[in-house]
Protein backbone atom coordinates (compact mmCIF):
# COMPACT_ATOMS: atom_id res chain seq x y z
CA UNK A 1 0.00 0.00 0.00
CA UNK A 2 1.52 3.45 -1.13
CA UNK A 3 0.84 6.05 1.74
CA UNK A 4 3.62 8.35 0.37
CA UNK A 5 0.65 11.10 -0.90
CA UNK A 6 2.09 13.54 1.47
CA UNK A 7 5.69 14.00 3.17
CA UNK A 8 6.02 12.20 6.72
CA UNK A 9 6.47 15.48 8.11
CA UNK A 10 3.72 17.08 6.66
CA UNK A 11 1.54 13.87 8.05
CA UNK A 12 2.77 14.32 11.44
CA UNK A 13 2.24 18.58 11.51
CA UNK A 14 -1.50 17.99 10.79
CA UNK A 15 -1.66 15.28 13.50
CA UNK A 16 0.08 17.79 15.76
CA UNK A 17 -2.41 20.55 14.64
CA UNK A 18 -5.03 17.80 15.48
CA UNK A 19 -5.85 17.53 11.72
CA UNK A 20 -6.84 14.50 9.34
CA UNK A 21 -4.08 13.90 6.71
CA UNK A 22 -3.77 10.53 4.85
CA UNK A 23 -2.85 8.66 6.98
CA UNK A 24 -2.31 8.12 10.88
CA UNK A 25 1.80 8.64 11.32
CA UNK A 26 3.76 6.27 12.64
CA UNK A 27 6.59 6.47 15.21
CA UNK A 28 8.96 3.89 15.57
CA UNK A 29 12.64 4.83 16.93
CA UNK A 30 11.44 8.80 17.20
CA UNK A 31 12.64 9.07 20.62
CA UNK A 32 13.65 7.24 23.43
CA UNK A 33 10.50 6.61 24.06
CA UNK A 34 9.11 5.05 21.51
CA UNK A 35 11.65 3.09 20.49
CA UNK A 36 12.84 -0.94 20.68
CA UNK A 37 15.38 -2.94 22.59
CA UNK A 38 18.96 -3.83 20.87
CA UNK A 39 17.82 -7.50 21.50
CA UNK A 40 14.60 -7.51 20.13
CA UNK A 41 15.71 -5.03 17.02
CA UNK A 42 18.57 -7.37 16.23
CA UNK A 43 15.75 -10.15 16.59
CA UNK A 44 13.87 -8.47 14.28
CA UNK A 45 16.42 -7.63 11.59
CA UNK A 46 17.11 -11.12 11.04
CA UNK A 47 13.68 -11.88 10.74
CA UNK A 48 13.36 -9.33 7.49
CA UNK A 49 17.02 -10.27 6.08
CA UNK A 50 18.40 -7.12 6.66
CA UNK A 51 21.92 -6.85 6.95
CA UNK A 52 23.18 -7.46 10.54
CA UNK A 53 24.69 -3.93 11.88
CA UNK A 54 26.26 -3.14 14.90
CA UNK A 55 23.45 -1.28 16.75
CA UNK A 56 23.96 1.95 17.80
CA UNK A 57 22.65 2.05 21.59
CA UNK A 58 20.90 5.59 22.24
CA UNK A 59 20.71 4.73 26.03
CA UNK A 60 22.59 2.52 27.64
CA UNK A 61 20.82 1.70 31.28
CA UNK A 62 17.48 0.50 28.91
CA UNK A 63 20.06 -0.75 26.05
CA UNK A 64 17.88 1.21 23.69
CA UNK A 65 18.23 0.84 19.83
CA UNK A 66 18.27 3.35 17.29
CA UNK A 67 16.40 2.49 14.76
CA UNK A 68 18.67 2.34 11.45
CA UNK A 69 17.55 4.03 8.00
CA UNK A 70 17.16 0.89 6.01
CA UNK A 71 14.45 -0.60 8.48
CA UNK A 72 13.03 2.72 9.35
CA UNK A 73 12.14 3.30 5.30
CA UNK A 74 11.11 0.05 5.31
CA UNK A 75 8.10 0.44 8.23
CA UNK A 76 7.53 3.65 6.73
CA UNK A 77 7.90 5.45 9.86
CA UNK A 78 7.53 9.67 9.93
CA UNK A 79 9.60 10.42 12.66
CA UNK A 80 13.04 10.67 13.36
CA UNK A 81 15.44 11.01 16.62
CA UNK A 82 17.69 14.11 16.78
CA UNK A 83 20.37 13.24 20.11
CA UNK A 84 22.40 15.57 22.00
CA UNK A 85 25.86 14.72 22.09
CA UNK A 86 27.52 13.76 25.73
CA UNK A 87 30.09 16.06 27.32
CA UNK A 88 33.09 16.15 25.29
CA UNK A 89 35.30 15.55 28.36
CA UNK A 90 33.13 12.74 29.58
CA UNK A 91 33.04 8.52 28.46
CA UNK A 92 31.22 6.18 29.32
CA UNK A 93 33.24 3.57 30.82
CA UNK A 94 31.75 -0.16 31.59
CA UNK A 95 33.48 -1.84 34.23
CA UNK A 96 33.83 -5.00 35.43
CA UNK A 97 32.41 -5.44 38.91
CA UNK A 98 31.94 -9.23 39.60
CA UNK A 99 29.17 -10.82 38.57
CA UNK A 100 27.47 -7.23 37.13
CA UNK A 101 28.82 -4.71 34.32
CA UNK A 102 28.75 -1.31 35.59
CA UNK A 103 29.19 2.92 34.42
CA UNK A 104 28.93 5.83 36.62
CA UNK A 105 26.76 8.58 34.38
CA UNK A 106 27.78 12.38 33.72
CA UNK A 107 25.56 13.22 36.87
CA UNK A 108 27.64 10.60 39.08
CA UNK A 109 24.77 8.39 39.47
CA UNK A 110 25.75 4.26 39.11
CA UNK A 111 24.46 1.82 37.10
CA UNK A 112 25.00 -2.05 36.64
CA UNK A 113 23.43 -5.11 35.04
CA UNK A 114 23.72 -8.29 36.01
CA UNK A 115 26.21 -10.25 33.49
CA UNK A 116 24.37 -13.63 33.30
CA UNK A 117 20.94 -12.81 31.51
CA UNK A 118 20.38 -8.77 32.76
CA UNK A 119 18.41 -6.75 29.83
CA UNK A 120 18.71 -3.24 31.65
CA UNK A 121 21.18 -1.40 33.94
CA UNK A 122 19.17 -0.56 36.80
CA UNK A 123 20.49 2.63 39.66
CA UNK A 124 22.77 0.85 42.48
CA UNK A 125 24.23 4.44 43.38
CA UNK A 126 22.64 7.37 44.29
CA UNK A 127 24.81 9.98 45.07
CA UNK A 128 22.83 12.34 47.06
CA UNK A 129 21.20 9.75 48.94
CA UNK A 130 22.78 10.67 52.24
CA UNK A 131 22.94 14.55 52.14
CA UNK A 132 21.21 16.26 54.77
CA UNK A 133 21.41 19.86 54.19
CA UNK A 134 21.01 22.35 51.03
CA UNK A 135 24.25 23.16 51.23
CA UNK A 136 25.16 19.74 50.12
CA UNK A 137 22.95 19.96 47.29
CA UNK A 138 24.14 23.67 46.51
CA UNK A 139 27.83 22.46 46.13
CA UNK A 140 26.88 19.13 44.08
CA UNK A 141 28.55 19.79 40.77
CA UNK A 142 26.07 19.32 37.84
CA UNK A 143 27.34 18.39 33.98
CA UNK A 144 28.30 22.03 31.79
CA UNK A 145 24.45 22.25 29.88
CA UNK A 146 26.92 24.33 27.23
CA UNK A 147 29.27 22.05 26.47
CA UNK A 148 30.29 21.77 23.29
CA UNK A 149 29.96 18.00 22.41
CA UNK A 150 25.96 18.16 23.28
CA UNK A 151 25.64 20.10 19.85
CA UNK A 152 28.51 19.03 17.87
CA UNK A 153 26.01 16.51 15.60
CA UNK A 154 22.85 18.02 16.09
CA UNK A 155 22.15 20.06 12.89
CA UNK A 156 24.16 16.97 10.86
CA UNK A 157 21.02 14.88 12.23
CA UNK A 158 18.06 17.34 11.67
CA UNK A 159 19.41 18.36 8.28
CA UNK A 160 19.17 13.63 7.27
CA UNK A 161 15.89 14.30 9.06
CA UNK A 162 14.52 16.64 6.74
CA UNK A 163 15.93 16.17 3.16
CA UNK A 164 14.23 12.52 3.95
CA UNK A 165 10.87 14.80 4.39
CA UNK A 166 10.57 13.37 8.04
CA UNK A 167 9.45 15.10 11.24
CA UNK A 168 12.38 15.26 14.03
CA UNK A 169 11.74 15.07 17.28
CA UNK A 170 14.59 16.53 19.58
CA UNK A 171 15.72 15.06 23.04
CA UNK A 172 17.07 16.87 25.46
CA UNK A 173 20.69 15.92 27.92
CA UNK A 174 18.92 14.33 30.18
CA UNK A 175 15.70 13.20 31.96
CA UNK A 176 13.43 15.45 33.37
CA UNK A 177 13.44 16.93 36.67
CA UNK A 178 11.54 14.95 38.64
CA UNK A 179 12.95 12.34 37.42
CA UNK A 180 16.75 13.41 37.78
CA UNK A 181 15.74 14.25 41.08
CA UNK A 182 14.82 11.09 42.23
CA UNK A 183 17.95 9.36 40.76
CA UNK A 184 20.31 11.66 42.82
CA UNK A 185 18.35 11.37 45.76
CA UNK A 186 17.15 7.49 45.89
CA UNK A 187 13.36 6.52 45.23
CA UNK A 188 12.77 6.10 48.71
CA UNK A 189 14.32 9.20 50.28
CA UNK A 190 12.80 11.34 46.59
CA UNK A 191 9.27 10.00 48.43
CA UNK A 192 10.42 11.25 51.92
CA UNK A 193 11.82 14.36 49.97
CA UNK A 194 8.33 15.15 48.73
CA UNK A 195 6.46 14.55 51.57
CA UNK A 196 8.73 15.81 54.23
CA UNK A 197 11.72 18.04 52.90
CA UNK A 198 10.05 19.83 50.09
CA UNK A 199 12.60 22.73 50.86
CA UNK A 200 15.11 20.42 49.04
CA UNK A 201 13.17 19.45 46.06
CA UNK A 202 11.94 23.09 45.11
CA UNK A 203 15.56 24.18 45.47
CA UNK A 204 16.96 20.93 43.10
CA UNK A 205 14.18 20.81 40.96
CA UNK A 206 15.39 24.55 40.38
CA UNK A 207 19.09 24.16 39.50
CA UNK A 208 17.89 21.52 36.91
CA UNK A 209 15.29 23.74 35.47
CA UNK A 210 18.02 25.98 34.93
CA UNK A 211 20.45 23.40 33.47
CA UNK A 212 17.72 22.47 31.33
CA UNK A 213 16.59 26.01 30.52
CA UNK A 214 20.74 26.90 29.25
CA UNK A 215 20.70 23.72 27.12
CA UNK A 216 17.32 24.28 25.16
CA UNK A 217 18.18 28.02 24.73
CA UNK A 218 21.17 27.23 22.93
CA UNK A 219 20.03 23.99 21.12
CA UNK A 220 16.87 25.53 19.86
CA UNK A 221 18.56 28.87 18.56
CA UNK A 222 20.29 26.35 16.45
CA UNK A 223 17.99 24.56 15.17
CA UNK A 224 14.78 25.19 16.63
CA UNK A 225 12.96 26.33 13.16
CA UNK A 226 13.60 22.94 12.12
CA UNK A 227 12.13 20.70 14.99
CA UNK A 228 8.87 20.01 15.20
CA UNK A 229 8.54 18.35 18.69
CA UNK A 230 10.69 18.74 21.82
CA UNK A 231 10.98 15.86 24.45
CA UNK A 232 10.52 15.96 28.29
CA UNK A 233 10.25 12.97 30.52
CA UNK A 234 9.02 11.62 33.91
CA UNK A 235 7.54 9.42 35.75
CA UNK A 236 4.17 10.27 37.61
CA UNK A 237 2.07 7.72 37.40
CA UNK A 238 2.24 3.74 38.69
CA UNK A 239 0.03 1.07 37.74
CA UNK A 240 -3.27 2.36 39.40
CA UNK A 241 -2.57 5.58 40.39
CA UNK A 242 0.03 8.69 40.40
CA UNK A 243 3.09 8.33 42.24
CA UNK A 244 2.09 11.64 43.98
CA UNK A 245 -0.82 13.41 45.15
CA UNK A 246 -2.80 15.91 42.70
CA UNK A 247 -1.53 18.28 45.46
CA UNK A 248 1.86 17.40 45.68
CA UNK A 249 2.58 17.82 42.14
CA UNK A 250 0.87 21.10 42.13
CA UNK A 251 2.81 22.70 44.98
CA UNK A 252 6.06 20.97 43.71
CA UNK A 253 6.58 20.17 40.18
CA UNK A 254 4.44 21.64 37.98
CA UNK A 255 5.27 25.49 38.84
CA UNK A 256 8.49 24.31 37.68
CA UNK A 257 7.40 22.41 34.58
CA UNK A 258 5.33 25.51 33.93
CA UNK A 259 8.69 27.38 34.40
CA UNK A 260 10.32 25.04 31.85
CA UNK A 261 7.80 24.73 28.99
CA UNK A 262 6.97 27.86 28.30
CA UNK A 263 10.89 28.91 28.35
CA UNK A 264 11.09 25.83 25.45
CA UNK A 265 8.08 27.47 23.66
CA UNK A 266 9.42 30.95 23.86
CA UNK A 267 12.59 29.90 21.76
CA UNK A 268 11.01 27.86 19.02
CA UNK A 269 7.03 27.04 17.49
CA UNK A 270 7.86 23.59 18.80
CA UNK A 271 5.27 21.48 20.37
CA UNK A 272 6.26 20.28 23.61
CA UNK A 273 6.22 16.64 24.29
CA UNK A 274 5.44 15.31 27.34
CA UNK A 275 6.27 11.88 28.93
CA UNK A 276 4.76 10.13 31.92
CA UNK A 277 3.88 6.23 31.90
CA UNK A 278 1.36 5.11 34.34
CA UNK A 279 -2.31 6.10 35.71
CA UNK A 280 -2.02 9.76 35.68
CA UNK A 281 -5.54 10.65 34.05
CA UNK A 282 -6.32 13.02 37.24
CA UNK A 283 -2.66 14.59 36.85
CA UNK A 284 -3.67 15.38 33.00
CA UNK A 285 -5.48 18.73 33.26
CA UNK A 286 -2.45 19.57 35.13
CA UNK A 287 -0.14 19.03 32.79
CA UNK A 288 -2.51 20.52 30.36
CA UNK A 289 -2.13 23.84 32.46
CA UNK A 290 1.44 23.49 32.71
CA UNK A 291 2.60 23.46 29.12
CA UNK A 292 2.42 20.00 27.39
CA UNK A 293 1.39 19.76 24.14
CA UNK A 294 1.65 15.88 23.77
CA UNK A 295 1.27 13.27 25.83
CA UNK A 296 3.14 9.76 25.79
CA UNK A 297 2.96 6.90 26.05
CA UNK A 298 -0.49 6.69 27.05
CA UNK A 299 -0.11 3.81 29.05
CA UNK A 300 -4.00 1.60 28.39
CA UNK A 301 -2.98 -0.82 30.75
CA UNK A 302 -2.89 1.39 33.95
CA UNK A 303 -6.26 2.29 35.56
CA UNK A 304 -8.08 4.77 34.00
CA UNK A 305 -5.96 5.39 31.01
CA UNK A 306 -9.15 3.49 28.93
CA UNK A 307 -8.45 5.33 25.17
CA UNK A 308 -11.82 6.38 24.43
CA UNK A 309 -12.06 8.31 27.39
CA UNK A 310 -9.03 9.96 27.31
CA UNK A 311 -10.36 11.17 23.77
CA UNK A 312 -13.50 12.37 25.01
CA UNK A 313 -12.19 13.98 27.78
CA UNK A 314 -8.64 15.79 26.39
CA UNK A 315 -8.48 15.03 22.77
CA UNK A 316 -8.82 18.55 22.35
CA UNK A 317 -6.36 19.73 24.13
CA UNK A 318 -3.55 16.47 23.71
CA UNK A 319 -2.04 14.75 20.74
CA UNK A 320 -2.11 11.28 22.03
CA UNK A 321 1.64 9.67 21.02
CA UNK A 322 1.59 6.40 22.24
CA UNK A 323 -1.25 4.35 22.62
CA UNK A 324 -1.64 2.05 19.86
CA UNK A 325 -0.44 -1.18 21.20
CA UNK A 326 -0.15 -2.41 25.05
CA UNK A 327 3.55 -3.29 25.02
CA UNK A 328 2.88 -4.50 28.56
CA UNK A 329 0.25 -7.46 27.89
CA UNK A 330 -0.35 -8.01 24.59
CA UNK A 331 2.61 -6.94 22.23
CA UNK A 332 4.50 -10.30 24.03
CA UNK A 333 1.99 -13.05 24.34
CA UNK A 334 -0.95 -12.05 22.07
CA UNK A 335 -1.38 -14.11 18.35
CA UNK A 336 -0.88 -11.88 15.59
CA UNK A 337 -4.20 -11.86 15.51
CA UNK A 338 -4.89 -11.10 18.44
CA UNK A 339 -2.65 -8.05 18.29
CA UNK A 340 -3.80 -6.96 14.67
CA UNK A 341 -7.48 -6.85 16.08
CA UNK A 342 -6.29 -4.97 19.21
CA UNK A 343 -4.74 -2.03 17.03
CA UNK A 344 -7.36 -1.56 14.83
CA UNK A 345 -9.70 -0.98 18.21
CA UNK A 346 -6.99 1.89 19.74
CA UNK A 347 -6.99 3.28 16.47
CA UNK A 348 -10.97 3.65 15.70
CA UNK A 349 -10.25 5.43 19.47
CA UNK A 350 -7.70 7.60 19.14
CA UNK A 351 -7.57 8.43 15.05
CA UNK A 352 -10.78 10.30 14.60
CA UNK A 353 -10.15 13.92 13.84
CA UNK A 354 -6.19 13.28 14.18
CA UNK A 355 -4.58 14.47 17.37
CA UNK A 356 -2.76 10.58 17.10
CA UNK A 357 0.75 10.06 16.09
CA UNK A 358 0.84 5.98 16.36
CA UNK A 359 3.56 4.48 18.68
CA UNK A 360 3.75 1.77 20.94
CA UNK A 361 2.48 2.34 24.83
CA UNK A 362 6.32 2.44 25.83
CA UNK A 363 9.91 0.65 24.25
CA UNK A 364 9.45 -2.30 22.72
CA UNK A 365 10.85 -4.78 25.16
CA UNK A 366 13.50 -7.59 24.67
CA UNK A 367 11.40 -10.60 24.37
CA UNK A 368 9.18 -9.06 22.04
CA UNK A 369 8.80 -12.00 18.83
CA UNK A 370 9.90 -10.28 15.46
CA UNK A 371 6.32 -11.46 14.41
CA UNK A 372 4.24 -9.85 16.97
CA UNK A 373 6.14 -6.01 15.85
CA UNK A 374 5.42 -6.84 11.83
CA UNK A 375 1.22 -7.72 12.94
CA UNK A 376 1.42 -3.98 15.11
CA UNK A 377 2.97 -2.46 11.67
CA UNK A 378 0.77 -4.17 9.25
CA UNK A 379 -2.21 -3.49 11.29
CA UNK A 380 -1.45 0.17 11.42
CA UNK A 381 -0.65 0.16 7.42
CA UNK A 382 -4.25 -1.26 7.12
CA UNK A 383 -6.68 0.20 9.42
CA UNK A 384 -4.34 3.54 9.76
CA UNK A 385 -6.16 4.90 6.73
CA UNK A 386 -8.08 8.24 7.12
Amino acid sequence: MDIEQVTSCQRVRRALNHEEADHIPFDLGGTGLSTIHVTAYQNLRRHLDLPAVEPHISFIAEQLARVDEDLAELLQTDVRPVIPGTAAGFHYVIRDEGAYEAYTDEWGIGWHKPKDGGFYYDIYHHPLAIANSLDEMRTYPFPDPLDDGRFLQLRSQVEAAISKGKSVALSGPCAGIAEVYSWLRGFEQYYIDLALNPTFVAYMLDRLVEFKCAFWERTLKEIGDLVDVVVEADDLGGQNSPLMSPKTYRSLIQPRHKRLFSFIKAQAPVKLFYHTCGAVRVLIPDLIDAGIDILNPVQISASGMELEALKRDFGRDLVFWGGGVDTQRILGTATPDKIREHVKQNIEALAPGGGFVFATVHDIQANIPPENIIAMCEAWQTFGVY
